[in-house]
């Protein structure tokens, strides 16, 4: 698992401040929380991150989880960042992206502009309120690829 924060970890989820992120690889789904907003030098480095976590599927398909917690509306430089992120992990073998959002006061215009990056890149893209049920679906998807 892939863990960057602001500041020192403590390993606890519980414990995680804005501006943090883990990824994670299960299977064939790859796992990501974000707790934003990600400052500049942290949404680098999670692009550097998501790359080479991408890159250890070697050809295989795949889905991406995305569950983030809170934040603010996406910047135009973070759109930007989040859409190329998106077009590598297509390039590697992504076919499917499950996203979750929590405890966000934007909810509705975060989904927008989600979907907008996603639908740029032709991908089968929902939004869930739940991880669990965004897991189911993004399995049954991936099964029947």
């Amino acid at each position: 698992m892939t863990e960057s924060t602001l500041g020192n970890n403590s390993g606890n989820f519980s414990g995680y401040e804005p501006g943090s992120y883990t990824i994670e690889h299960q299977d064939n789904i790859l796992a990501s929380t974000v707790r934003g907003p990600l400052t500049p030098p942290i949404l680098e480095q999670y692009q550097l991150d998501m790359r080479n976590a991408c890159e250890k599927f070697h050809g295989k398909t795949w889905g991406a989880l995305v569950t983030y917690y809170g934040g603010d509306l996406l910047t135009q430089d973070t759109e930007e960042t989040l859409l190329n992120i998106a077009k590598h992990r297509i390039r590697h073998g992504m076919v499917a992206n499950a996203t979750v959002i929590l405890e966000s006061k934007h909810t509705d215009l975060q989904q927008m502009q989600l979907k907008r990056i996603y639908q740029n890149c032709q991908l089968e893209f929902h939004v869930f309120t739940n991880t669990e049920i965004a897991r189911n679906w993004l399995s049954q998807y991936l099964a029947q690829q």
